[in-house]
């Protein structure tokens, strides 16, 4: 019985329900539909209780509370309502922020006050803050019977840390005044007595959970990588919440920022003007920035044996007993051992713009109900994923999940066979990121991890990172997902982040699938082999995702011998390194090509809200760039200008629109994220105002807006401020 359906029921004397059972329940039935109409009528009315308060109301009840405090909107709050996607529902939330209303009267007791300006710029953009005078930095005549030690001093050379602080938020060096405003459009200056920056960190800090560190032989045996792809990778900070012990306000431990040598190795003293600086115990040790255990996991190095060094040559060694580490590049060197090749596992935070690629973020884990799963990992039944593949082969159930529970680097040569009607997941766990390391094991037979199959069979990654080989799909699979996954562009990469073999695929399909779709991704170039006269195109889906053949002239996707690859590609809030060799485009949206597009077919298709690089042959367009900026030239009065200056003026219109990223280098923080120099038509040149590109749905140019509008209300009339990006 359903306890829930059956409540009027239940409330009848047992007479009744005795003789309701003799005639077949049929009151039982009656009864069960009115109480589906109770159940109802009471969610809604507990549904219209909740929705009295901001913090249990439903989304599109915020507005209305806003609007009974006398909470304004910014302008793009107008065009609220105009969908019930889970897209526009995030762009709705960042628009009218709950926690903003929320804090509403909070702010405005404490209008005028700096803090008020940091806790805006997290309830209104999301992005943590902080917020500086900047006439405190001003170089002042001071009084000398009140005189201020702490201010206006000339730089201290000796002073390394304050050094590397210039320019930053924590920059307290003494400046000379700067006339222009702070928020001007064209060339802003910091240092004035009415300047007030609020500087914003966009690039969040992930975690990398006890994964086994890289040993880079290459120089020495005790010489190791954080990465366990091997390359370079700055260490950043864990946030921690609140101020510092010392009661002085925030500092670097506050924020994702990367951490620097001299900050690791400072010495923890008490200062009466400012906090202490951080030091290696403030960053080291469980639940904080990073950790390092040798041997085994029971035996993490202590925070007094770490030792903070320059190792960009690796000639710094240290002593007995010691280990160092360089947080810039992520090394690590261990003292000489009569063992060759000593274990070593790290857990880090390396930062990024958004949840993409495999990492320890959470996502949403599904699958078949009926499905199979096999756990592998420290402490599951299976410790390799070979052997759950070999029990999955010997059970052979129709649906069946290979779930990897840990963080940890599996190197194993991979071949998954499915049979006719079989779908087969192999994913990560939830906040789990772990990496499958393919090796040249054979010079005969391929090292990529290989998926074939029959007819109506399916496979999932998810999760995963892959570097060494790539994927090969082949045989007759109905279809292939890759969602939250990485398969390193360029197969591996140098200490650098340079491609160690920049010219190989890392996904080949060789007559299948029929249906490839690429969610929240990075993917290197992808090479399809398809008998045009035997088969349908394939279709492919590229959505939230970066492809990356390594460079613009190198193929992203394409075929070997062929002039375009037999695909319908569908393409959505992408980017693009590489060109791409098609037969057709189905729809290219908010997307950026970093490279020419060659399309076979292009009596069908669309391509809108995207950059498209001069010379490429594609389906018609629709307000892409550099199109809109060179149909503007051309549309200048014929007098106006000479041929020469109207074709200099389209060649400036055209490389002003050239999408600039801050690294174009996987492996890197900044990578794929848009500079603060791009051209506006591409930083909110999508259909939605929000930027091209892989990073659309973070909704930036929205951000930035919103807290631009709310900084105006809440700075004290007659100074300036601005917001600053520090990442």
């Amino acid at each position: 019985m359903n306890a829930q359906a059956d409540r009027l029921y239940n409330l009848l004397p047992a007479v009744y329900r005795l003789g309701d059972a003799a005639q077949g329940y049929p009151l039982r039935a009656l009864l069960n539909v009115i109480a589906e109409q109770v159940n109802v009528v009471e969610a809604n009315i507990a549904q219209l209780y909740e929705n009295w308060f901001i913090e249990t109301c439903q989304g599109w009840v915020v507005p209305y509370i806003g609007s009974l405090i006398g909470y304004t909107p910014v302008e793009d709050a107008a065009q609220l309502g105009v969908g019930t996607s889970p897209r526009d529902l995030t762009r709705e939330s960042i628009l009218i922020s709950r926690s903003e209303v929320a804090n509403t009267i909070r702010y405005r007791r404490r209008k005028g006050t700096l803090l008020v300006l940091e806790d805006l710029a997290m309830s209104v953009a999301g992005w943590p803050a902080q917020a500086v005078e900047f006439y405190r930095r001003l170089g002042v005549t001071q009084n000398i019977s009140y005189l201020h030690l702490d201010r206006g001093r000339t730089a201290d050379l000796r002073d390394g840390r304050a050094l590397e602080r210039i320019g930053g938020a924590f920059d307290r060096l003494a400046r000379t005044v700067n006339v222009r405003r702070i928020d001007s459009q064209h060339t802003p200056g910091w240092h004035n007595i009415p300047s007030v920056g609020v500087f914003v960190w966009r690039l969040q800090a992930y975690s990398v959970t006890q994964s086994p560190a890289y040993c880079y032989e290459e120089e020495a045996p005790n010489c190791y990588l954080f990465s366990a792809l091997g390359n370079d990778t700055a260490l950043f900070t864990h946030p921690q919440p609140g101020v510092t012990s010392t009661g002085y306000g925030l500092t670097e431990l506050n924020f994702p920022t990367p951490i620097t040598r001299r900050e690791l190795e400072a010495v923890q003293t008490i200062r009466e003007v400012a906090p202490s600086p951080p030091s290696i115990p403030s960053y080291y040790g469980d639940g904080k920035s990073f950790q390092i255990w040798i041997g085994s996991l029971s035996n993490p190095v202590l925070a007094n044996q770490i030792v903070a060094a320059d190792l960009s040559d690796w000639t710094y060694r240290p002593q007995a007993g010691q280990v160092a580490v360089d947080p810039k590049l992520g090394r690590i060197t261990l003292p000489p051992s009569p063992t060759r090749k000593q274990s070593v596992w790290v857990s880090y935070y390396y930062a990024f713009s958004a949840a993409i690629g495999g990492g320890e973020y959470d996502r949403t884990l599904s699958e078949p109900p009926a499905a199979t799963t096999y756990l592998v990992g420290a402490g599951e039944i299976y410790s390799h994923i070979n052997d759950a593949l070999k029990q999955w082969g010997s059970d052979a159930p129709q649906h069946a999940v290979i779930e990897i529970t840990d963080s940890g680097v599996y190197t194993e040569q991979i071949g998954i066979s499915l049979k006719a009607g079989q779908t087969l997941q192999l994913r990560a766990a939830n906040r789990k990121r772990p990496v499958i390391r393919l090796l040249d094991w054979q010079d005969q037979t391929p090292d990529d991890l290989t998926i074939s199959g029959e007819k109506d069979t399916w496979f999932i990654l998810d999760g995963l990172l892959i570097t060494g080989r790539g994927l090969l799909v082949q045989g007759d699979v109905a279809g292939v997902t890759i969602r939250h996954s990485t398969l390193v562009p360029g197969l591996g990469l140098q200490c650098n982040c340079e491609p160690k073999r920049a010219t190989e695929a890392s996904l080949e399909l060789v007559e299948a699938p029929a249906c490839l779709t690429i969610e929240h991704s990075i993917v290197g170039s992808i090479q399809v082999t398809r008998d045009e006269a035997a088969l349908d195109p394939m279709v492919l889906h590229i959505s939230d995702s970066i492809l990356d053949a390594t460079s613009p002239d190198r193929v992203a996707l394409g075929a070997p011998e062929k002039e375009c690859a037999y695909t319908a590609l569908t393409i959505l809030r992408s980017t693009v390194f590489g060109e791409i060799h098609t037969q057709a485009i189905t729809l290219a949206g908010n997307s950026i090509f970093m490279g020419s597009i060659l399309v076979c077919r292009v009596q069908k298709g669309c391509v809108r809200f995207c950059y498209v690089p001069p010379g490429s042959r594609t389906p018609r367009r629709y307000e892409c760039q550099p199109d809109l900026v060179v149909a503007a030239v051309n549309a200048l009065p014929p007098g106006d200008l000479t041929t020469q200056e109207r074709n200099l003026l389209l060649a400036s219109a055209e490389l002003r629109v050239v999408p600039e990223f801050n690294s174009t280098r996987y492996g890197t923080p900044g990578y794929c994220q848009l500079a603060s120099s791009c051209a506006p038509e591409i930083a909110s040149g999508a259909d939605d105002e929000s930027e091209m590109g892989v990073f659309h749905d973070l909704y930036q140019p929205q951000r930035a807006a919103n807290l631009a509008t709310r900084l105006a209300e809440y700075t004290p009339a007659g100074l300036d401020v601005g917001i600053i990006y520090a990442s």
